[in-house]
């Protein structure tokens, strides 16, 4: 599977999952937006990726998580589409919409975006990554199955490495520590300085704190869907090292955008 099959079978599995019948006044556990409204921001989300893909200036928000959740509410209130099964079908076009523009300009075209400035092969990154995300939402409301598995998380890592500095909170002010996460085959570093994170595939020094976490609770912990505690008592994660209780503290470091 190449990111871009990541892409477009994810939507559909939206998609087929919207278009069997859906209610789309069905309310999303834990989070105030319903089905249908779920399903319009990945329609509105996507065509916008797309866009950008294709060379639109398209700006959205300020790139903080309160900003792109602005912009979200904001766009919404324009936007009374709530059919899931037209929805369905918009979130699975503008997912084509957008490989075929990533095809046609290339994997190192830089572009700017809601989380700020990347290539096209990182915002095809986070444009997965929404899906996921979202799209793990409506499986659980219309208890259905999810499309979040180990092979597709691989493909979200390089846009969640970039958002990292982007999505630090309150919570990390003045930290000082070196984190090596892995997750599944895949290795990176995570070093805070007074605070502030630097994203490098090795780590500058010896890790403080080494995590290994299952790919789907790291990217469900990532985007808030799961807690720490849930996490941990899934026996998804261990974390060892000279400070291994900074382990504990490393989620609740950023919010989720």
């Amino acid at each position: 599977m190449t990111p871009e099959d990541a892409i477009v079978a994810t939507a559909d599995r939206i998609a087929a999952l919207l278009q069997a019948g859906a209610d789309p006044r069905t309310p999303l556990p834990g989070a105030e937006w319903t089905v249908g409204e779920a399903a319009a921001h990945l329609a509105l989300a996507g065509k916008l990726m797309a866009d950008i893909g294709a060379g639109e200036d398209r700006p959205y928000g300020d790139g903080t998580p309160s900003g792109l959740a602005a912009a979200n509410r904001a766009a919404l209130a324009v936007y009374p589409q709530r059919d899931p099964a037209v929805l369905g079908a918009e979130i699975a076009d503008s997912a084509r919409d957008f490989v075929a523009a990533a095809a046609d300009c290339g994997p190192r075209k830089a572009v700017l975006t809601p989380m700020g400035p990347m290539d096209m092969a990182t915002l095809g990154s986070y444009l997965l990554t929404h899906l996921l995300g979202h799209g793990y939402d409506i499986a659980v409301a219309l208890r259905g199955p999810h499309m979040v598995d180990r092979e597709v998380v691989a493909f979200t890592l390089p846009f969640m490495r970039q958002a990292m500095p982007r999505v630090v909170n309150a919570g990390a002010a003045g930290h000082h520590a070196c984190y090596l996460l892995r997750i599944g085959p895949d290795r990176f570093a995570v070093t805070f300085a007074d605070g502030v994170p630097t994203v490098t595939d090795t780590p500058p020094r010896r890790p403080d704190c080494t995590i290994a976490i299952d790919p789907v609770a790291f990217l469900l912990l990532a985007l808030g869907r799961w807690t720490a505690p849930a996490v941990m008592a899934r026996a998804k994660v261990v974390a060892w090292g000279r400070k291994p209780w900074l382990g504990l503290r490393f989620p609740m470091l950023f919010t989720a955008p």
